[in-house]
């Protein structure tokens, strides 16, 4: 009958024999690693070098548990606490499992040459457990990391998302993209509406699932009570924002212009939310909206940039040439949409005027005859008049 004692002694000669192997062990392992594991193969020199650590020290902490099993085995934690952080993020799970199974199977393989006969039977019973106890410990590790990347990776998100309603510069978002990690290299446009009334963390993640589904890639963010949708590389972004308008609160939803990249998307931002405070001067706007069809609105609200856009885009063209086409509309705005009334103003046939009209529209794509267009040329003849009398200051006071 096998005593206590001399269980204890077999399985001190057994782990001084593993700890003389341990050279061995780690040579097969890692040929093993090289010819069965093509991520492995796929490593820089240095990362193959750690990850080669790695499978020792795994190996290591097994004979220390053997030789001493009622002391606690070495979580994977602390296995990996010497690799570099990057490694350890470019390690997955499945790939780290994948390492531990190869260990655990050079290991057993090698029981015979390492045991003897007697003791044998408790060395691969050994390897079991520690195999078990490991791989449960791996996937905590993991999940404790993926938990902690998420409320990291959440932090940041909120970090862009501020800079985008502060409207930071180019190279000050650049930066703070680049840190998030930001994988689209597709245009990018952000859309903005009230928030929902909703748990926020568990909101978010819904948004963002949803958002993603859409796009290459995707911020989502509350600032105070707007939410913030920002998407990049959307092939279908106006049926991509039909379909996210459901996410927002009640009243409108902005769609900003879109921009290159990221780093300049604090242009569209501005505009979405300079729009969304304006588009209560149009309560019949239509939902989901782009912030350029609020320019009006916008300019009225003190929007320098719509300002100069009306002027650029519907004052400036009328003013080229005879200025025929730029007398006309002010007429046919002035003398509220009629055609005889303009044509008596200017001395000239009612169908003199439907043509240069319909020049009108080729000039600046607004339609005079269509009443919101007919607005949105009203406003952008006032600025552009104010302007040319040096009377409009085109400062930029939003921010």
């Amino acid at each position: 009958m096998t005593t206590d004692a001399e269980t204890l002694r077999r399985r001190a000669e057994t782990a001084r024999r593993l700890r003389a192997g341990v050279g061995v062990l780690s040579t097969v392992t890692l040929q093993r690693l090289e010819a069965r594991l093509p991520w492995y193969r796929g490593m820089s020199p240095s990362d193959r070098s750690w990850v080669g650590l790695l499978a020792q020290s795994g190996i290591s902490s097994f004979i220390d548990w053997y030789r001493k099993p009622d002391t606690d085995l070495r979580v994977v934690s602390e296995i990996f606490k010497s690799a570099p952080r990057d490694l350890i993020r470019a390690i997955s799970l499945q790939q780290t499992l994948q390492l531990l199974k190869i260990v655990v199977e050079v290991v057993e393989e090698r029981v015979p040459d390492i045991a003897r006969a007697v003791e044998q039977p408790a060395l691969r019973e050994a390897v079991l457990v520690y195999s078990r106890e490991i791989a449960f410990a791996a996937a905590d590790v993991y999940a404790r990391a993926a938990e902690a990347r998420g409320s990291w990776d959440a932090r940041l998100e909120a970090m862009v998302v501020d800079a985008l309603v502060r409207g930071d510069s180019v190279d000050e978002l650049a930066s703070r993209t680049a840190a998030f990690g930001w994988q689209s290299e597709g245009p990018v446009s952000v859309l903005v509406g009230r928030a929902p009334q909703r748990s926020a963390k568990r909101g978010l993640d819904v948004i963002r699932r949803r958002a993603r589904k859409w796009a290459d890639d995707a911020l989502v963010g509350i600032h105070d009570n707007r939410l913030l949708i920002v998407l990049g590389g959307a092939t279908e972004l106006d049926t991509a924002v039909e379909d996210l308008s459901e996410c927002f609160g009640p009243s409108e939803v902005i769609v900003g212009p879109s921009v290159p990249s990221l780093a300049e998307a604090a242009t569209s931002a501005k505009a979405a939310i300079m729009a969304l405070k304006a588009a209560t001067a149009r309560p019949d706007s239509p939902r989901p909206v782009k912030a350029e069809e609020l320019l009006p609105e916008r300019a009225l609200a003190g929007d320098t940039v719509a300002l100069n856009d009306l002027i650029t885009r519907y004052y400036e063209p009328l003013t080229s040439g005879t200025g025929q086409l730029l007398k006309t509309v002010s007429a046919y705005v002035e003398f509220g949409s009629s055609l005889e009334a303009t044509a008596k103003a200017l001395s000239v046939h009612p169908n003199t005027v439907r043509y240069r009209l319909r020049k009108i529209t080729t000039a600046i794509t607004l339609d005079p005859t269509v009443s919101r267009d007919a607005f949105v040329i009203h406003i952008a003849l006032v600025y552009g008049r104010l302007s040319d009398a040096g009377l409009l200051s085109t400062t930029d006071k939003t921010h």
